[in-house]
């Protein structure tokens, strides 16, 4: 997998089918069962932030073969159109530990049993928004699974980020694609790499 990264995980394989067009002539990837055999999800919350678009076509790959309800994530603080000024600010609240305030939260985050969490790498974790939306919803309970667009980086400190945000959560494997300008997250090879890693789940 040239542009994604796993974690290692010993979990049961799933069947997962075959890629197909999505809306829009966007591709997508047909909806399995997941009853049985392999694990079952129960109700799916998909979160992510996304600036330039590739975590969220990561994340429309996610929920093309796990059923789920898609929530973007946006803060009130907005971020440069170019990619330099937005990671020095990006490190800056960082450095300030700042806790930007959401446009939107989930209505009824408990009425959810797995909750995806994607984003791109900044500075080695999660963008300082998805720390407010955790530090709101400690996600107790819940199967939590991580993934990321990056540069280099991977998943960088954010698994032991979101280890410590929800200490009561069973967190599984996460996957990190490269992102960019063109990037390999919206590539046909990314979401055969997507596959491949919720068969591993």
């Amino acid at each position: 997998m040239p542009g994604s990264t796993l974690l290692p995980s010993r979990r049961r394989l799933l069947g997962l089918a075959a890629f197909g067009l999505g809306v829009g002539g966007l591709p997508s990837m047909s909806v399995p069962s997941f009853a049985a055999p392999g694990r079952d999800f129960g109700r799916v919350l998909i979160a992510y932030w996304s600036r330039t678009g590739n975590t969220r076509a990561v994340a429309e790959g996610i929920r093309a073969l796990v059923p789920g309800d898609l929530f973007e994530l946006k803060s009130t603080h907005t971020y440069p159109a170019a990619y330099r000024p937005t990671t020095d600010q990006a490190k800056r609240e960082q450095d300030e530990n700042f806790r930007p305030k959401l446009v939107a939260d989930v209505a009824d985050i408990d009425g959810y049993d797995t909750v995806f969490l994607g984003f791109p790498n900044w500075w080695s974790t999660m963008p300082m928004a998805f720390f407010t939306f955790l530090e709101t919803h400690r996600l107790a309970g819940k199967t939590v699974v991580p993934f990321c667009t990056h540069e280099g980086s991977a998943l960088g400190a954010s698994v032991g980020d979101i280890r410590r945000l929800c200490p009561s959560a069973k967190l599984l494997e996460g996957i990190a694609l490269r992102g960019g300008e063109g990037g390999y997250a919206k590539t046909d090879a990314a979401r055969r790499d997507v596959a491949s890693w919720l068969r591993r789940l």
